[in-house]
């Protein structure tokens, strides 16, 4: 059994976290994350958690104790970028992050969600990169955080509110899950009935 933790970054209200115009990231986060859920329905042998939730914006050390405590495969954090103090910016592209020490399984995966999410949406593409992020430095499975776009770009934040750009971030990350695991198709997802 695979089981994956998806983490929707932040939570509705988390103050500071959207863009010059007022879109939510955690709208984003959120709808990217169900969409994985769903799209993991195909696949056989596959069990979904979330370590975030709807009701608040859950603190990063609960997250990472959750997915440790269920002994999860991997945990993947979702998340839209933002560059500069509060205004517009031309900052964009997508970017994945794993943790500075760089391990091998969470690279691989890494530069797989990196490469179809370039390949799926066409933007651009600033690589895959490490970082001393807490949902990566205190997991201990493979785990990679996504940075889908920019809110603070005013072409990009169009595409992120957007349900078909959603869906494509999503099956970009699923594709490279399935081809990272050799998950395979047609069979349930087991969904948890926990929640935090």
């Amino acid at each position: 059994m695979m089981k994956i933790m998806l983490d929707a970054g932040h939570g509705y209200n988390t103050p500071g976290k959207r863009s010059p115009d007022g879109f939510r990231e955690y709208e984003f986060n959120r709808e990217v994350a169900c969409f994985i859920r769903d799209m993991l329905g195909d696949f056989e042998n596959v069990t979904v958690y979330f370590a975030h939730s709807d009701k608040r914006d859950v603190p990063l050390v609960e997250r990472t104790d959750y997915a440790n405590q269920l002994q999860v495969d991997c945990y993947v954090s979702i998340h839209a970028n933002a560059h500069g103090s509060g205004g517009w910016s031309t900052a964009n592209g997508i970017e994945t992050f794993v943790h500075c020490s760089r391990p091998t399984e969470a690279l691989e995966l890494a530069e797989n969600v990196q490469r179809r999410l370039i390949e799926n949406t066409k933007l651009k593409n600033r690589g895959v990169k490490a970082a001393d992020f807490h949902v990566l430095r205190k997991t201990n499975m493979t785990a990679v955080l996504v940075e889908c776009g920019f809110m603070t770009n005013k072409e990009e934040v169009k595409l992120l509110r957007s349900d078909e750009f959603q869906k494509t971030c999503a099956n970009a990350i699923v594709q490279a899950l399935e081809k990272q695991y050799g998950l395979q198709r047609d069979a349930k997802v087991h969904f948890s009935d926990l929640t935090i």
